[in-house]
């Protein structure tokens, strides 16, 4: 089968692709996937670089989540058989045209979704799902500010903010991606290359500032967006997109009465299988339904795994990059 490779810490260009073994039949509580289509996430970005929380050995293949049809499944594996098309969470190895997962971290995909669509389906949205409802306990009613709010999880947090009741405010950085935000439901919109985060979101609020920030850069934008938090309000940390970490002073949290709160979603895969996959599972439904509208931006061939990476790294990418097996 073909595979992108990563074989030593490094760049995008220092990826290759190559003919590889296929996988080992499936063990017990696994599956084995015919891939069809995969995600291009930011968090690929970290590990082909060593600065990912988890590092492979080499050599590995990326890729996050994928899309596809069960090969087979391993003893011990119910509800799901051969043929059955699906979307998993990998961790890794997905940008390869099979990949063995472990059962708990796959999902049926509902008929009426695309391979391409499902490929990049369960990250983006799955992060923010996770994030507003279990993390942030987003209510009807409350004020929502996303930062990033074009890209790939951040647009996904938008749609889903607006689908929970809340008034978004969506900020990212030019006219054109905060009309794809305002598309999605974002009900106020900053430009933060030329408008003052906090002085906006003061005005927007009346002062309160916002209840609820779903933040996947950090940087600079963190600082800022902390400070636009209201009574009780929540920050939820997704990542580092503009590269640096930021910190919080344990009594801005303290006088303000505030919380910093993280999500790590690729992490529940591990820690709690069932609340993903749920998750997961009311998301498609909702996509099925027409009440989600995915967007992917860019379908690339698997030999360009590395453009997709250097588009987000330069922060170029709007919604979902996906790598198609199909060139």
């Amino acid at each position: 089968m073909r595979a992108i490779l990563c074989k030593a810490w490094g760049e995008p260009r220092d990826l290759t692709l190559e003919q590889v073994p296929s996988p080992a039949p499936p063990g017990p509580s696994q599956v084995k996937i015919a891939v069809t289509a995969a995600g291009v996430n930011f968090a690929d970005t970290l590990m082909i670089a060593g600065r990912y929380q988890h590092k492979p050995p080499f050599p590995f293949s990326p890729g996050l989540e994928v899309a596809g049809e069960v090969m087979a499944c391993g003893d011990g594996v119910s509800g799901l058989a051969a043929g059955d098309r699906v979307i998993a969470v990998t961790g890794w190895g997905g940008w390869a045209e099979q990949v063995v997962v472990d059962a708990a971290t796959v999902v049926p995909l509902p008929h009426g979704i695309d391979d391409v669509t499902a490929g990049g389906f369960a990250v983006a949205y799955g992060t923010s799902h996770l994030a507003l409802t279990h993390r942030a306990h987003l209510e009807p009613g409350e004020t929502l500010l996303v930062l990033g709010a074009a890209g790939g999880v951040g647009l996904t947090a938008v749609e889903i903010g607006k689908r929970l009741g809340a008034s978004v405010i969506a900020a990212a950085g030019g006219s054109d991606k905060l009309k794809i935000a305002q598309s999605y439901g974002a009900d106020h919109l900053i430009d933060y290359r030329t408008e003052d985060l906090r002085e906006r979101v003061k005005a927007l609020t009346d002062g309160r500032g916002v209840d609820v920030v779903y933040d996947p850069v950090g940087g600079d934008a963190f600082d800022a967006a902390l400070r636009c938090l209201g009574w009780e309000g929540r920050l939820v940390v997704i990542g580092f997109a503009s590269g640096r970490i930021a910190e919080a002073r344990a009594n801005t949290l303290l006088l303000k009465n505030i919380a910093v709160i993280g999500c790590p979603w690729g992490a529940y895969a591990r820690h709690e299988p069932a609340r993903l996959t749920r998750s997961l599972a009311e998301l498609l439904g909702w996509c099925q339904a027409g009440r989600l509208k995915p967007l992917v931006s860019l379908r690339l061939p698997l030999s360009g795994a590395g453009e997709g990476l250097e588009m987000l790294m330069a922060r170029q990418a709007v919604g979902k990059i996906v790598l198609s097996m199909v060139d």
